[in-house]
């Protein structure tokens, strides 16, 4: 139970970190010469559904209790 736990929230902090990371920092999406356009998506489903498994995991992790 206790590698359960361990692998838990380890998941849950990727997830969360990987969420927000996607949501806030801007992609290139074009780059011609010169030209550079970038684009910033925001709060998709997608980012909102990494970072909310990652918290469920997260306590999941924190409230799961060892077998003696």
């Amino acid at each position: 139970m206790k590698i359960l736990k361990i692998v838990l929230l380890i998941v849950g902090v990727v997830l969360i970190i990987f969420g927000l990371y996607n949501a806030f920092v801007p992609k290139e999406v074009l780059d011609i010469g010169p030209l550079e356009v970038n684009a910033k998506e925001g709060l998709s489903n997608q980012t909102l559904g990494m970072i909310g498994i990652g918290v469920l995991a997260l306590l999941a992790g924190a409230l799961l209790k060892n077998r003696s």
